[in-house]
């Protein structure tokens, strides 16, 4: 019988604060970051506690998905790599294989599909040549390219939705808007599916809640001096005070764990933007391990591990 896993891949984040130098160089593709952009990055972590518990996330959403799997009588390994901090995709891949693991589910918790995600192929295929190379025996791989409307994914943004939508007095009355990465504008001449796939999710939870109106913005684009895709958060969130909005809650779509882009990029500088504008702003929880997102990514594995029926 053929030894199957499951490989999760995130983009990893720093623990400490004495990791961020590192971490970015490596964001950079090895070169050093100018010292204002690594203060001020910094400085974000520190705001947050010091670090971001990214890691410590995906390592529970790996133990939950294990669990569930086991649960549905279809028990598999789960493992968990990283593509800018360790444990590295790649040294995670090799771990499997030494395992005697010989085909994988290769999983990036970034559900919607796009060029910046193919990264996570690109560092498990690598892995594989040096296995080759060495003379071993590589896994075969199944990649999901995306899952941006899997069921359960999309029931469990919509109840966290709902949750705070409730926190409201009128929980009918505040508008929701709906948030992801933002990426080089470029990439929609490229034809990355991207933006499309963050629409299509963004309508499947509006349509799940009963949504009259909602709203979407980027966030968190990086600081390279090209144009990336908008509207921007912070413009947005300044723009909808101006017109009379005073209740929102934000749901991020593209992110499925607590780290910087959520903790600070909303909690802290998109919140303080908010008060700015005039704006009770209300962020709907990430999804970690929620039990109904875990179901969901069972599903997305089990999927992916699927005999092929023989024609």
């Amino acid at each position: 019988m053929t030894r199957d896993a499951v490989l999760l891949m995130a983009y990893g984040s720093p623990d400490r604060l004495d990791q961020v130098e590192a971490y970015y160089t490596d964001i950079r593709r090895g070169s050093p970051p100018p010292p204002h952009l690594l203060a001020e990055l910094t400085a974000r972590y520190a705001a947050i506690g010091g670090g971001s518990p990214l890691s410590q996330v995906v390592e529970a959403q790996r133990a939950a998905l294990q669990a569930e799997l086991a649960a549905r009588m279809t028990p598999v390994p789960v493992y968990a790599g990283m593509r800018h901090i360790a444990p590295r995709i790649g040294d995670v891949v090799k771990r499997m294989a030494a395992d005697g693991v010989e085909r994988l589910a290769a999983i990036a918790m970034a559900p919607q599909a796009s060029s910046n995600a193919a990264g996570y192929r690109r560092a498990v295929d690598a892995a594989l040549a040096e296995i080759a190379t060495a003379g071993g025996t590589p896994p075969r791989v199944e990649y999901v390219a995306s899952w941006h409307d899997q069921p359960r994914f999309i029931e469990a943004l919509a109840d966290t939705t709902r949750e705070a939508l409730a926190r409201f007095e009128d929980p009918s009355a505040p508008l929701v808007m709906f948030t992801a990465h933002s990426l080089p504008a470029r990439v929609v001449a490229d034809g990355d599916p991207y933006p499309d796939e963050l629409a299509a999710t963004a309508f499947l939870v509006a349509e799940a809640l009963g949504l009259e109106r909602y709203t979407f913005s980027f966030q968190s684009a990086g600081r390279t001096g090209e144009e990336w895709l908008g509207p921007d958060i912070l413009a947005e969130l300044r723009r909808l005070g101006a017109e009379g909005v005073r209740e929102l809650v934000v749901r991020p779509v593209g992110f499925t764990a607590d780290h910087l882009e959520v903790l600070y990029d909303i909690d802290i500088e998109a919140q303080g933007v908010a008060r700015e504008a005039g704006i009770r702003l209300e962020r709907a929880r990430s999804m970690n391990t929620d039990p109904v997102f875990i179901a969901g990514l069972a599903d997305v594995a089990t999927t992916a591990l699927a005999p092929v029926p023989v024609a």
